[in-house]
Order: C-alpha cells, then sequence, then structure tokens
C-alpha cells in the first residue's frame, strides 16, 4: 500500500472511532446541549424552564420532549437523555436494570401536582369520593344514574400504560395506596395518548371523564370536586389545596439525572429549583415546592 493509501485508511479507522463514541450515549460532558424526555404532564413545564435558561444562557441549548414517564425512564437507562422528567418514582426494578447499565438514578423533586377529575361542563355531577371514582375507573359503576346523574353510559378516559399518570391513579386511586391491589381499569377504559387528548375528548362529550394535572384544566372542562370519603369534605384541585395537602389526589414531580448533577445540567436544576424557576411552577398551574 503506498503513503497516500495508508493515511486515507488511518483517517477512515479515526473516524470510524468517532462516530462509535458518539453513538455511545452521553455519559460524558455535552457543553452545552441538554436533552430532557419524559413527563406529558410534565413537558410544558420543562419546555418553559429551557425557553427561559435559555434566554438567560444564550449559548445553551435544550430539547424537551414528552412521551410519558416511562419513556423518559427508558431514555435515562439507555443513557440517550440527560434529564428524566417523571411525575412518578422510579420502581426498584427500573432502578436495578439502570444499575445493571451502569447508570446512577438521582431523583430531585421539582413540583408538586393535582390530579384534576374533570367531565364535561354539561355534566351535572360536581364532586365524587375516592371510592366512587375507584369503582367508575375499574368499571364497577357503569352509568351516571349510579352517582346521582344522568341515564348515560359513562365513557372512562385514561391515559396510556407508560404514563407516570396512569401509574399513579391506579396505585392512589384504584388501589387506595395498597402495593398489594390488583384492581385494573375498566377494559373498556379508552387509552388517550396524551392530557391534551383527554381534554379534547372532555370538550365534546358529555359522557366522558377522565383525568389529568391540574395544570392542563381550562374552560372547556370541568374540575369535581373529591372527597377521600363521604363523611369528609369535598376538596377542587387548587394549588392551595394541594400546598396544605387537603386535596386527595396530589403527587411530587421529579427529575432524574444519571449521578449527582454536574456542570450544564446541574446548572439547569439549580435554575428550576431557584425562585425563578418555581415561579415558573406557578404561572404553569403547578404548585412550587418552595414558596
Amino acid at each position: 500500500m503506498n503513503i497516500k493509501g495508508k493515511i486515507y485508511l488511518f483517517t477512515a479507522v479515526i473516524l470510524t472511532g468517532l462516530l462509535l463514541l458518539s453513538g455511545c450515549g452521553r455519559r460524558n460532558s455535552h457543553g452545552n446541549s441538554i436533552q430532557i424526555k419524559g413527563s406529558d404532564t410534565m413537558v410544558n413545564l420543562g419546555q418553559a424552564w429551557a425557553e427561559l435558561f435559555m434566554k438567560m444562557n444564550p449559548s445553551v441549548s435544550i430539547a424537551v420532549t414528552g412521551g410519558g414517564s416511562g419513556t423518559g425512564i427508558t431514555s435515562l437507562i439507555n443513557n440517550t437523555c440527560d434529564i428524566a422528567e417523571v411525575s412518578r418514582e422510579m420502581k426498584g426494578e427500573e432502578i436495578q436494570m439502570a444499575k445493571s447499565k451502569k447508570i446512577d438514578p438521582v431523583e430531585i423533586k421539582v413540583a408538586l401536582d393535582g390530579l384534576a377529575v374533570v367531565v364535561n361542563p354539561a355534566n351535572p355531577i360536581s364532586q365524587l369520593t375516592m371510592q366512587q371514582l375507584g369503582d367508575i375507573f375499574s368499571g364497577k359503576i357503569k352509568n351516571w344514574k349510579e352517582v346521582g346523574g344522568t341515564d348515560e353510559k359513562i365513557v372512562i378516559l385514561s391515559r396510556e400504560v407508560n404514563s407516570g399518570t396512569h401509574v399513579y391513579f391506579k396505585e392512589h386511586v384504584l388501589r387506595k395506596g395498597n402495593s398489594k391491589g390488583t384492581e385494573e381499569f375498566a377494559p373498556e377504559a379508552l387509552l388517550m395518548p396524551s392530557s391534551q387528548a383527554i381534554a379534547d375528548e372532555i370538550k365534546q362529550n358529555t359522557s366522558a371523564i377522565g383525568y389529568y394535572g391540574m395544570g392542563y384544566v381550562s374552560k372547556n372542562e370541568k374540575a369535581l370536586k373529591i372527597a377521600i370519603d363521604s363523611n369528609s369534605p369535598f376538596w377542587l384541585p387548587t394549588m392551595e389545596n394541594v400546598m396544605n395537602n387537603s386535596y386527595p389526589i396530589s403527587r411530587p414531580l421529579y427529575m432524574y439525572s444519571n449521578g449527582t448533577p454536574k456542570e450544564m445540567v446541574k446548572q439547569f436544576i439549580d435554575f428550576v429549583l431557584s425562585t425563578e424557576g418555581q415561579e415558573i411552577v406557578k404561572k404553569l398551574d403547578f404548585v412550587p415546592i418552595k414558596l
């Protein structure tokens, strides 16, 4: 092989090596680029944080995408994102899988959320107990007249199984916090791809009932008052009622990083937890973890 041929071969080997390294994930420093993936409940919040942070730091590029908490966790485990936005705690098996791939999930609580249970404004029902909710979404109660409404079949709308909101609602409403519970959503429940999809269906369907983060509630839906039981007061999903633990369906919202946040990821998370970052939480109708 002549000298020119050896140079071409050497160059090809170097380029191939660089390409392979670039596809190995996000374990090394990423400079001013941050990838955030996960919860659809949190995607608008994440985008709002990212927009202000990039405005304050013009050299930084942050990409925020949804797809569900499960998608974010999978991305973190596969090392294809820097931050996973998650509306539930990571499960033990997920953490074990991460560690088997030398990923060390670190949990950071960034906000609180109340899950609103919503119906069409034309629906006369304005309040339900947790037991009634569980019976509706599991399919035991099938007609609105069984809870004091009109004689119409209930149309159940749920987030899909990859959603942290779906998991949280099942564990805390259907199974009432019982880790050994086996209750499931009714087979006829319609699994919707996003909170917005549920809102769109509620807007046009007077028989439907669904749930999502209270930040998504608009004038086109009616949030129901919820009580722990028939002897307890009914509460709306408001910031005040979530902060004082009155509203029964409340939860923390998390970011997960691979190991203790460093460099630009740390700067971004510090911003999220700052006064400015928590003001964005309030503006989007979520609940700040800091006053």
